[in-house]
């Protein structure tokens, strides 16, 4: 989930001041309009220590209008508090209609550190996670607009500014525990994201080594909500004269996917050997994945031409035949249409010590449906919770899953194609909507990079494969294969 805010993205000087004139004016502009609306905005300001908090509420203070915003800060808990409930606080700083609060802490903030320090454990956690959700729904049902900003840094970079900032104040223990404590946090952190995440109330994560691209990334995604609110709510009203303003573009930034190294590649003869010890790792754990009655479900996604369909038959050149089954997923049947999206991904789940393949899955929701327009904005954004949801279904039944994304370059991808066009016994592989899809692609990347990091959890991540060399990647999936079934089976042993 959080790999994607740990790219590198960065604005240069000139870049952010352009930007941040337009985010105070559109902001400012929103706000007048916010305060003749019904709605009360509640911006949630989370993440991990040292990325800046303080800074992004001192920031966003400074662009919009004073008179219409309050800041909280939920810190020590007082007296007071302490002999109330614990949600009195919240309500007593909701903000009115009209005007902006912005909650540095929240209800997030107890749960969280009460799980980490083991003073409420996995029940009482997920209990107290459930009433988050029951709590935002029923203030957005009420009319409220709430925005969930999580801003990471990786561990290094936490590390980095941590001990510049010790050095300036003095404050090197305090520092070291906070280093000691992201690996603790972070996984409990994903879990509470995970669970609240809501398609009318999303997380949004926001990389934050770079305070340029963090306070415009941040001013962008209030702003895009704001206006779209404003202008779903002029709309029902039959408002004319509310035009939708245009969307701020922040210029384009790295995603996940351009972290994968290309370059990796393999000789033909260390191919065959490698390839060789690799299938026949995966027949063994396949035979003991039987015996334990141990199911595996592995997803295989990736762009046209990327090597999905060579790197699923080397796959199951090493497993036995009884033992898998191979779906491929085309666009659904009138009777598939008939249910819901996940209906008939459920239909092959496999029997207990079986594998099921699937080629292209129902990740399609929030990919080719998304950039395609064949699913609502609504759809596609609440299906990163329904698909981790059922996700979770399998894990608990003790399902294995691994999930691949195969990656190549826009370059290698036209050369795929063109050999296919060439080749007689390739040219049913290419299509028109083959080409299509490469036109967009950048908008498939921004999806891809939004898939990542809403469903790449601690219980199903996604490995993302360097694919333009498909002799790689068939390695490299086969061994990432085996090392999922491998550590599951000695989990369970």
């Amino acid at each position: 989930m959080f790999e994607v805010a740990e790219i590198g993205r960065k604005l240069s000087k000139k870049q952010f001041r352009l930007i941040a004139e337009q985010l105070h004016t559109r902001l400012l502009e929103a706000q007048f309009k916010l305060r003749d609306s019904s709605h009360p905005v509640i911006i949630i300001v989370s993440g991990v220590e040292g990325s800046g908090k303080g800074e992004v509420v001192n920031r966003l203070n400074e662009w919009l209008d004073s008179r219409g915003i309050e800041t909280n800060a939920f810190w020590d808990e007082t007296d007071e508090q302490a002999m109330r409930p614990a949600y009195w606080r919240f309500w007593r700083s909701l903000p009115t209609r009209g005007n902006i609060g912005i909650m540095f802490g929240s209800w997030y903030t107890r749960p969280i550190v009460n799980h980490v320090y083991n003073k409420i454990d996995e029940a009482e956690f997920e209990r107290q996670l459930v009433k988050i959700r029951e709590f935002e729904t029923m203030l957005a049902e009420d009319g409220a607009i709430i925005i969930k900003l999580w801003f990471h840094m990786s561990r290094q970079a936490v590390v980095e500014k941590l001990s510049q900032e010790a050095e300036l104040r003095k404050t090197a223990p305090q520092t070291e525990k906070y280093i000691q404590q992201y690996d603790q946090f972070l996984p409990v952190c994903e879990q509470a994201l995970r669970s609240t995440e809501q398609s009318r109330l999303p997380w949004h994560i926001i990389e934050a080594t770079d305070r340029n691209y963090r306070d415009a990334c941040c001013g962008e995604i209030i702003l895009e909500t704001l206006e779209t609110h404003l202008e779903a709510a002029a709309n029902a009203k039959g408002d004319s004269r509310q035009a939708k303003s245009h969307k701020l573009e922040l210029p384009h930034q790295p995603t996940i996917l351009d972290r994968v190294d290309l370059d990796l590649t393999l000789t033909k003869g260390k191919y065959l050997t490698e390839l060789a010890q690799a299938q026949s790792k995966l027949n063994k754990l396949a035979w003991q994945a039987r015996e334990q009655r141990k199911s595996i479900v592995a997803v295989f996604e990736g762009w046209d031409a990327a090597g999905k369909g060579s790197a699923i038959r080397r796959v199951t050149q090493a497993v036995d035949a009884r033992l898998f089954k191979v779906i491929s997923t085309a666009a659904p049947t009138d009777e598939e249409q008939a249910h819901h999206y996940l209906w008939r991904f459920w239909r092959h789940i496999p029997l207990a010590g079986y594998m099921t393949i699937y080629d292209r899955s129902w990740y399609g929701r929030v990919l080719v449906e998304r950039v395609e327009n064949f699913a609502r904005h609504d759809e596609w954004q609440r299906a990163y919770g329904e698909i981790n949801h059922f996700e979770e279904h399998l894990v608990e039944h003790g399902i294995i899953i691994c999930k691949f994304w195969i990656h190549i370059s826009p370059e290698e991808q036209l050369r795929r194609f063109q050999e296919r066009q060439e080749i007689p016994w390739k040219q049913y592989k290419i299509t028109d909507e083959d080409w299509r899809n490469r036109e967009k692609w950048d908008h498939y990347k921004d999806a891809i990079n939004d898939m990542v990091a809403h469903t790449s959890t601690q219980h199903a991540p996604w490995s993302l494969i360097s694919g333009d060399d498909k002799k790689h990647a068939r390695v490299e999936i086969i061994n990432t294969l085996c090392q999922s079934i491998a550590t599951k089976l000695k989990q369970e042993s």
